[in-house]
């Protein structure tokens, strides 16, 4: 697993897996799920990330 934000896209990502993603659906409003050729899901990406998601989990290492 791997958690990645872009400050300057203001996106997060969570790559679950190292599966290749075949497909991408936005699931809600920001919210898109990568799959891979058997439909699991690979990664979420939450755009707009630092309106949606608490600072803790954008930096978690200012958290500690």
């Amino acid at each position: 697993m791997d958690w990645r934000y872009d400050k300057e896209a203001d996106a997060a990502y969570l790559r679950l897996t190292d599966a290749k993603v075949v497909e991408s659906d936005e699931v809600a409003a920001d919210i898109v799920i990568d799959l891979d050729a058997d439909n699991r899901i690979v990664g979420i990406e939450v755009l707009h990330a630092s309106q949606r998601l608490p600072e803790s989990v954008i930096h978690p290492q200012a958290a500690e």
